[in-house]
């Protein structure tokens, strides 16, 4: 009766320790919707540079593309990645061309290609490029 109820307890940690593990790989995936909240280099603040609309991007890795809105336009691509690397330069981006006031959408686009390296942080809420 012992060993019985000790391999319960086993077969019960074992799917713990599976559906811990699955949760924790979704926190680190791209896939999805993320909203720019800070940005390196422009000597104008970031208020300033997005006073109407913050850009996003959209991973989608079942498709390799990428999509978003740099504040004015909506632009998209194709998602290149390999391991915690990315690249944006390479990934062939178009995009509308509205009247933009300011030059945030320049500066977020210009940023884009200086990126060649990614994490997640936060439990999956962050981030960083």
């Amino acid at each position: 009766m012992k060993n019985i109820t000790l391999l319960i307890v086993f077969i019960c940690i074992a799917f713990v320790s599976c559906s811990t593990t699955k949760a924790t790989m979704k926190t680190t995936s791209l896939e999805g919707t993320w909203e720019l909240n800070y940005i390196t280099g422009p000597r104008i603040a970031f208020d300033g540079l997005y006073p109407d609309k913050k850009p996003t991007i959209v991973f989608d890795v079942a498709t390799n593309k990428i999509g978003g809105n740099n504040s004015c336009n909506q632009y998209f691509g194709t998602l290149i990645v390999d391991g915690n690397k990315i690249n944006f330069k390479d990934a062939k981006m178009g995009m509308t061309m509205m009247a933009c006031q300011g030059n945030g959408d320049t500066i977020y686009m210009s940023t884009l290609d200086k990126i060649d390296s990614y994490s997640i942080t936060d439990d999956g809420k962050t981030l960083n490029l």
